[in-house]
């Protein structure tokens, strides 16, 4: 995990779901645990990525896959961080 805190960054997209787990989690912090995590809204899941700096993705790309793989690897990364 050493991207993480990048100073410089690439432009994230939709199908960038590690860095966008990360990026979340860092907002979030515990605030949401792991069930929590997967009852999160898909319309709040696609506003919070969207205000991700260096996201390049579009509403319009994202798809109902990409948000549940985007919600697993959150957890994933909330675990790693417990």
């Amino acid at each position: 995990m050493e991207n993480k805190h990048k100073e410089f960054t690439l432009p994230i997209h939709w199908n960038d779901y590690e860095d966008i787990a990360i990026a979340l989690y860092e907002r979030f912090g515990d605030e949401f645990g792991e069930s929590q995590i997967y009852r999160i809204r898909f319309t709040d899941l696609i506003e919070w990525v969207l205000e991700i700096p260096n996201f390049k993705g579009t509403r319009e790309e994202c798809n109902e896959g990409h948000l549940e793989t985007i919600q697993s690897s959150w957890v994933y990364e909330w675990r790693d961080n417990q």
